[in-house]
């Protein structure tokens, strides 16, 4: 719409006919966040027209002069409706109809409106609080005089106190662009709120707004008056179900929509754990003495064990108080009983601040009856071997804490809004579980207990245990995908293996040491490798040294010249199905002998009537690999003769266990042999060249009974052969011996040997001082 048609437009506008007003008001609409448009429509005295038609119209009208006016402040304009004695009066209109009017087009032009008055305190103020991008209420550096931020909200909602409870209602509505709105009024609020706490406010807006990002611990927040005031409110919201429905919003399929409000929120909620964690517990302050007193009562420090003894008498140092009247109130073990390191408290709380003790606090008013039982249960054991509850709770803050990269939050928006508008269905982004923080805190807490109940630690062991519980919380929860619920993220923290734990942890730090020790760890596999290597040939060679049975296939009863098997028919001896193999002590012999049963007794050398000179063989050829294609344990690799399937009947093996596997031993013979073999019984191997020539031929056939016992015969002869072993069992048997000694050393290494740096003195180059250029290098 052109300036020039601003007159006729205010005229239509200010006419008694609804016709003509809603035509107008709804070309308004579409041109009056142009500022050169705006600007000439306030200087004419639409403002006043357009506050007249919110008053009074209501239908379609009324819906059009809201959304004009919201598009009006959102370029920084129009401001000054606010100002003066009848400012109250269009807050409190624009309030009526957020919880008068169920129209979708109405409601979504209120809470524009009321967005952007609740932002434009920080924006007008100045830069908006870390972590909570704001709306872009346009470049005013300067402080209007009207009244803005919550302050402006105050007389309206306690005109209709019910406001609350439908703007949380709108989390749950159908309507998109709704439901945005209203999310975008609350992150408003926290933002106001964070606002009046950095301007020194003492703290009252973050100790309610706190109960919101962390789920409900407002009730130990409030550190004056007005954060008493603020405290209420922001208790009122978690109760309406705030936390509940920005979660379920999270995790819904309405997550494109609700994106960037989305987002703000989890912004916000990590700027307010931040200041928790900022605020330093002081005993001075009346709150944080209670919350410290909370603590000691919950414990049951008058509770009695069965036997009628006070449970002070069961502690150390507590002996000769027990059954006394008062003697509770002088315990030496008051603190530490809880889990605290001394009888100091407060100044445990350093590294995780009043975050810290609000985690605390909430675990135990939710698991109270658990938390008694535990500290009974933990005061039958040894001081050294009870879990310090306390502490546990101050790790798993912290855990949490730095999981969830709560101090990188500004880094964390700017990528996060960049990505929004590059690219789709990003779930990483949005961290759903972030706003279950109590619940996983419970969780990663009880997950503690479990891992020091398995682990059998000790006090010395607790940073073990809290770093177990670390690589914990990142496997379960930072591999959460955005749907995935709390209750089964509750579920796999509790039920997760403490061997896999300790696995990925073998591999964390294999992977830090791979960073940090490259070039050196790749030389130590090398070496541990090779060490591996020679203990593996060792234990395949002694497998040979022991001996081991063999089956022998049935020959075919007429082969080629009515012949029978060529080993047997050669020697004139009849079918023997057993044949048993064993290595002589000097290692350059493998002698056997074939025989009509399995001996009770393994065979020595002397009754092995045969031999093969080891010198002598060419190669060794087989067709061993897993069965099934499928990999075969660890446990079955290092199968001794004493595991093989035996027919003591001396019988010819069943089919049932009939052998797959083939291993063939082949050596070099002169031509003519060749050729004499060939035409006497038809086994050799073809050959097309000179007949003079040296040619391959089978010495010796073994067929295993089962698959390990030829992995070991056929690496064994292959290593005594001074070649590499090339079945799957050994070569994982050599990878795992090689691992477990990289792991050995590993567990080896002090923890500051890998951070400490170089020693003193190291890579500092020598002076030169006093010395000229006649030297010389020794080569």
């Amino acid at each position: 719409m052109d300036q020039a048609d601003i007159p006729a437009l205010l005229s239509r506008l200010a006419s008694d006919e609804d016709a003509s007003r809603k035509m107008a008001v709804f070309k308004l609409q579409s041109s009056i966040n142009d500022p050169a448009f705006a600007d000439v429509f306030i200087a004419s005295g639409g403002l006043v027209i357009l506050r007249r038609l919110i008053m009074t119209t209501g239908g379609n009208t009324l819906a059009y002069a809201l959304q004009s006016l919201a598009r009006l402040l959102e370029v920084d304009m129009g401001w000054d409706v606010f100002e003066g004695a009848a400012a109250g009066d269009l807050v409190e209109r624009v309030v009526e109809l957020v919880v008068t009017v169920p129209l979708v087009n109405i409601l979504r032009g209120a809470m524009s409106i009321l967005v952007a008055l609740v932002g434009h305190s920080q924006s007008a103020s100045g830069p908006a609080p870390k972590g909570g991008a704001g709306h872009g209420h346009g470049a005013a550096a300067v402080r209007s005089p009207g009244m803005f931020g919550f302050r402006a909200l105050k007389p309206a909602v306690a005109v209709y106190p019910q406001f609350f409870e439908l703007v949380i209602q709108q989390l749950q509505s159908a309507d998109h662009a709704l439901c945005a709105n209203a999310l975008m009024l609350v992150n408003a609020l926290i933002r106001d709120a964070v606002s009046a706490s950095d301007n020194g406010n003492g703290g009252a807006g973050m100790g309610g707004v706190g109960g919101i990002a962390v789920g409900g611990k407002g009730a130990y927040g409030g550190a004056s008056a007005a954060g008493e005031e603020w405290s209420k409110f922001i208790k009122r919201l978690q109760d309406l179900g705030l936390i509940k429905a920005v979660y379920n919003l999270m995790q819904s399929s309405a997550l494109q929509d609700l994106a960037h409000p989305l987002l703000e929120f989890q912004g916000l909620t990590k700027v307010l754990l931040r200041k928790w964690r900022e605020v330093r517990v002081d005993l001075e302050r009346p709150e944080h003495r209670r919350a410290l007193k909370g603590l000691h009562l919950a414990s049951a420090p008058d509770r009695y064990l069965p036997n009628g003894v006070a449970r002070v008498a069961a502690e150390d140092g507590g002996a000769d108080a027990a059954g006394k009247k008062g003697s509770r109130r002088h315990n030496p073990e008051k603190w530490r009983r809880l889990g605290f390191e001394t009888e100091s408290p407060a100044a445990e709380f350093d590294m995780a601040g009043f975050l810290g003790m609000m985690d605390l606090t909430d675990y135990v008013r939710k698991n109270e009856d658990g938390f008694q039982k535990l500290l009974l249960e933990q005061s039958s054991r040894p001081l050294s071997e009870r879990c310090p509850v306390a502490r546990a709770s101050l790790a798993v803050t912290m855990i949490l804490y730095e999981h969830f990269e709560v101090d990188k939050t500004d880094l964390e928006d700017a990528r996060g809004y960049q990505a929004l508008d590059n690219i789709k269905n990003n779930d990483k982004l949005f961290r759903p579980l972030l706003l279950q923080w109590s619940r996983l805190h419970t969780a990663g807490l009880h997950a503690f207990f479990r891992m020091w109940k398995a682990t059998g630690a000790q006090r010395d062991d607790f940073e073990k245990v809290a770093e177990l519980v670390r690589i914990l919380i990142e496997q379960v929860v930072g591999q959460a995908s955005r749907t995935k619920d709390v209750l089964e993220v509750e579920e796999d923290l509790q039920e997760y293996d403490c061997g896999r734990l300790r696995e990925l942890q073998m591999e964390l730090l294999e992977l830090s040491f791979e960073d940090q020790w490259g070039q050196h760890l790749y030389q130590v596999r090398e070496e541990l490798r090779h060490e591996a290597l020679q203990f593996v040939k060792e234990q395949r060679i002694r497998c040979l040294l022991q001996g081991s049975w063999f089956s022998k296939p049935v020959p075919r009863q007429h082969g080629q010249h009515g012949r029978q098997d060529s080993y047997n028919t050669k020697r004139g001896r009849l079918y023997q199905p057993w044949r048993f193999a064993r290595l002589s002590h000097n290692r350059r012999y493998l002698h056997y002998a074939d025989f009509a049963q399995q001996l009770a007794h393994d065979p020595g050398l002397d009754a092995l009537t045969e031999k093969v000179d080891l010198g002598t063989i060419s190669s060794v050829v087989s067709n061993v690999s897993a069965p099934n294609g499928m990999e075969v344990e660890t446990q079955s690799i290092a199968t001794s003769t004493s595991t093989i399937l035996k027919d003591r009947s001396g019988g010819v093996p069943s089919t049932a266990t009939k052998p797959t596997t083939k291993i063939t031993i082949y050596s070099y013979v002169d031509g003519a042999e060749e050729a004499a073999q060939r035409n006497g019984n038809g086994n050799g191997k073809s050959g097309g060249g000179d007949s003079g020539d040296p040619k391959e031929e089978p010495i010796l056939t073994l067929f295993p009974l089962n698959h390990s016992l030829a992995s070991e015969w056929l690496d064994g002869l292959l290593m005594l052969l001074n070649q590499a072993p090339i079945t799957a069992e050994t070569n994982k048997l050599v990878s795992l011996v090689s691992e477990y000694g990289l792991k050995i050393r590993l567990l080896n290494v002090r923890l500051e040997a890998v951070y400490a740096g170089p020693a003193p003195g190291a890579g500092v180059v020598p002076s030169r001082e006093g010395l000229d250029d006649d030297y010389y290098y020794e080569v």
